[in-house]
Parts: C-alpha cells; structure tokens; sequence
C-alpha cells in the first residue's frame, strides 16, 4: 500500500537536468557496416529523445566477406558524411560528439587506415567498438528502458549479430556472429535457403541460447524493427510503435517464416518499411526466425533503443544514469510546455486517498499521468482532448509498455473532457482491460477536478483535501471555503465520485 507523502520517491518529482551536471546537447555516430548515422540528442533529462537524426546508406560491409575490405564506394560517401555530420553537431551546439564505429570497421584490414582517415579529417577520436564493448553497449541501451529484463537480447548489424544472455536486468553470457542482415545475404547469394543453413551453423556456437527458453528474447536493430513493421501491419495492431512491440512465439515463428520469403514488391506495401532495407530484409527474418526455432523463448520484444542511446546513457552522470527514464522525461516534458503548473508531486499527493492501495507500477504511471496533466493547454479547446490523447499515446520515452501507454493516454484524454467510450479511444481500449480502463476514467475526472479547483496554480490544493468517507467522497475546503467552490468544481466532484459509486459532498 501506497501511503501520502511516504512511499512515494519524491526525488522523481524533479530529476536533475544536464545544466545541473554540466552537461548539454550530445551528439553521437554510429559508424556501422550498412549505415552511417548521427544523431543529435537535447539533453535536460536521462533518456532524451533525438532533436535530429540523419543516416547515410554506406554499405561500408558490403562485399567483406569476400574481399577483406571495406566497400571502397562505402568509404567515400561515409568521409563525406562524416564532414557534414560534424559540422552539423558543431552548429547544434553539441557539447560531447563520441564517434563510434562496430564490425565492419573492427574487422576488414582497412579498418585501421579509414579510422585514421576520419580523425585526421574531422579532429575527433573514433572508438572501434570490440564485440563484447558492442553488445554491453547495446544491452545498456535496452535496460535503460526495460531495467529488469531476462532472457537473450539480440543486436542485428549489418555486419553481425551480437547476443547477451540477460538475468533479471544483469549481464550474463554473450557472443557476436558474422549474420548481420548485408553479411548473411551476400554469403546466402540471396537464397533464403542458404541464409537458413548458414543461421544454423553458427548458432551451434553458442549452446548458451538455450537458456531463453521460455523466457523474453529482446530484438534490437534497425532490421528487426523493419521486421516488426510488418507484424505490426500483418497482425492489424492497433498502435503502430515499434518500441517495447511484442509477440508471441508462435505468431513470430510464422511472421518471420512469411517475410523470409516474400519479395520487394510484397514488402513496398508495408508502410514504413525503408526501401533501401527491402532486399536485406529476408535475410533478418531467416536469423531471427532460426533464433527462436532453437532458444523457444515465450515471447518477442522489439526495442527503440539500442546501442546509440546506450552510448548516450555511458556518457551521462551518475545522477542521471539513475533516473527513471518515463519520469524524467514527463517532467522535463511538462517543465517545457506547462503553464503555472501545479506541481506532480504536489497532485499526487492530492490524489492518494483515492489510490491508497494502488502497485507501485501504478504508483509511478499516476506520476506519469500528473506530471502530463497541462500538456494540451495552448490547443484549441474543442480539439485538446483529442491532441493530448495523441500526444501522450506517442510519447518518445523509454520504460513504457504498450498498456502503459495507452493507459496514460486514456487517462489524460478524460482529463481534458474526452469521453472514454469513444471511437478515437478505441486503440487505448483493445490493448486494456477492465480494470485498467475503470482506473484510467477515475484517475482522469480526478484530475479534471484538480486542475479546476486550483487553476493548475500551486499551493492551492494543498488547503484542500479529498476523503472517502463510508459511501461518501468529500472534498474538504478551508474556511471560507466559499470562494473556492463553483458549479463546475461541483459538477466535477460529482462526476468523479459517480465513477468510483459514491457521493460526492463538499463540506
């Protein structure tokens, strides 16, 4: 049980920023064996979300296996690239810019020489991530969202395919194999059947993938995100989010088993499929397709974030490192957008006699849900509703779940007078159920009550207090109490304890 002002971590109320640590936009490059990326990252908070991302489609891996060398054509777009990419950083004000290369630059005999080329052309050091660096990084990057996984993360390049065995958010057994999806394909000659025997022969060194049986096997690459459009689209899901996506075993053996065969033209029609991933993408499906054949794990999840923002996190403060990355966010969000905001803390508190035996889980998502409580105030009142119910279903944070998500979502759509029964909440219900969508509703009217008793203005609600009160809900005012009450305060009152089969009194 949940007790006020006790149990709560008042330190996510506010998370320190990156001023308050020295810190400052965070630029990184990811030099890999298909693709050259920067991405530039704003940084007020643990796990921010990208303010540009641009990739170039270098293939530097293409054609290794057989000549030893990086792709010559490769390696021209990527030192041009490079130039542009830096400069960019430069005029974003990044204050760190870490240029990471992983296996196509670990392992051709030019590897040494292009590093060279870059740091001479740029003026920047370039890290040549080891496998095991490669897959630690990767394995932060998905921790950082899902902090107790267990079970295999698997990280598909385009030069390799880097494997961790995971023990309730602990680093355990790892490996990297020459299957990244250009690899594979290239040494399959574009035969799905030789892609197959090729998977099977290198998974036998790693007998330890066994070991997920029954248990989570996490999904990281661009690739396999690719791949995860097209369950998305073929499952008819109703939200069409690639982080923290799942599936279970049986449904992915016979996705992966489709798109293994299917050709470009079948692919092209699965929106946001990237076109120059088309002819790879079979390939991605046959490794992960032959992963679950031979682990058996109970589910698939695909993950948003990966080695770039495990990057990120291992540049970052402790302080910060440490934060959860759905709190951090929502209050940097609100801090940003909200007016003369009350306070999250400050509503949660408020609220706590109506949520007294509430998880913990739930506990943080009512944080969530408070912290998101003034996002739509600059939208047009007839369309906030709608906007805010949008807006919080797309968050681009790490640690939430689909549920999670559309939970937050609904809860916010009725705080701004949305009726949950509608059409446009339909997605937010299929993935809820009954007692969660009940929940949403009374949290959602309870904040519609706050936010109007108070103005969304600080130090008002605290002179206040909500009781239950046997089959009462009262709202408890100060003397003169008067002054506070209106007929839409009343109105709101009433509305909400209706929803939890009370009285509502103003005493």
């Amino acid at each position: 049980m949940v007790k006020k002002k006790q149990q709560r971590d008042e330190s996510l109320d506010q998370p320190c920023r990156a001023a308050d640590v020295g810190g400052g936009r965070i630029a990184i490059v990811d030099i890999g064996s298909n693709t050259v990326r920067l991405v530039v990252y704003e940084s007020p908070m643990r796990l921010p979300a990208p303010i540009f991302n641009e990739k170039i489609q270098c293939e530097l891996g293409r054609g290794l296996s057989v000549s030893g060398r990086l792709n010559p054509d490769g390696v021209k777009l990527a030192l041009t690239g490079m130039k542009r990419f830096v400069r960019l950083a430069k005029a974003m004000g990044a204050a760190g810019l870490d240029i990471v290369a992983t296996a196509a630059v670990r392992e051709a005999e030019d590897g040494p020489e292009f590093v060279a080329r870059i740091e001479a052309l740029v003026g920047r050091p370039v890290q040549v991530l080891s496998g095991d660096e490669e897959v630690e990084t990767s394995a932060i990057g998905l921790l950082s969202g899902v902090p107790d996984a267990d079970g295999v993360l698997g990280d598909m390049g385009g030069g390799s395919l880097d494997l961790m065995e995971l023990h309730d958010g602990q680093m355990g057994a790892r490996g990297t194999l020459p299957l990244g999806h250009l690899r594979l394909w290239e040494d399959a000659g574009g035969s799905a059947i030789n892609a197959f025997a090729i998977v099977a022969e290198r998974l036998d060194e790693l007998p330890w993938l066994e070991n997920m049986e029954g248990r989570t096997f996490y999904a990281i690459g661009g690739a396999w995100r690719n791949a995860a459009r097209v369950f998305i689209e073929q499952m008819g899901y109703p939200l069409h989010i690639v982080d923290n996506f799942q599936v279970g075993l049986l449904d992915a053996l016979s996705l992966t088993h489709l798109i293994s065969g299917a050709g470009k033209r079948t692919l092209a029609a699965v929106p946001g499929v990237s076109r120059k991933r088309m002819e790879t993408l079979p390939s991605a499906a046959v490794c992960l397709h032959e992963l679950l054949k031979r682990g058996r794990p109970e589910r698939v999840v695909f993950s948003g974030f990966g080695l770039r923002e495990g990057q990120l996190l291992k540049s970052l403060p402790e302080a910060m490192r440490s934060q959860d990355p759905l709190i951090s966010g929502c209050f940097s969000l609100a801090e940003r957008t909200g007016r003369f905001s009350v306070g999250g803390g400050e509503l949660m508190d408020w609220l706590t006699p109506l949520f007294d035996d509430e998880t913990m889980a739930e506990n943080r998502l009512r944080l969530a849900a408070c912290l998101l409580s003034d996002i739509a105030w600059t939208e047009h009142p007839d369309y906030r509703a709608d906007h805010a119910f949008y807006r919080v279903l797309r968050l681009p944070f790490a640690g939430l779940t689909h549920p999670e998500r559309a939970f937050l979502a609904a809860v916010i759509f009725v705080r701004y007078g949305g009726n949950p029964d509608t059409m446009i909440v339909a997605p937010a219900r299929s993935l809820l159920d009954e007692g969660a969508l009940v929940r949403a509703e009374q949290l959602g009217l309870a904040l519609r009550l706050a936010l109007m008793l108070s103005a969304s203005a600080p130090g008002i609600l605290d002179t206040t207090e909500l009781k239950l009160k046997k089959q009462k809900l009262e709202l408890i005012l100060p003397e003169g109490g008067a002054t506070f009450s209106s007929e839409t305060v009343e109105r709101r009152l009433r509305n909400l304890a209706r929803s939890l089969a009370l009285e509502g009194k103003i005493k």
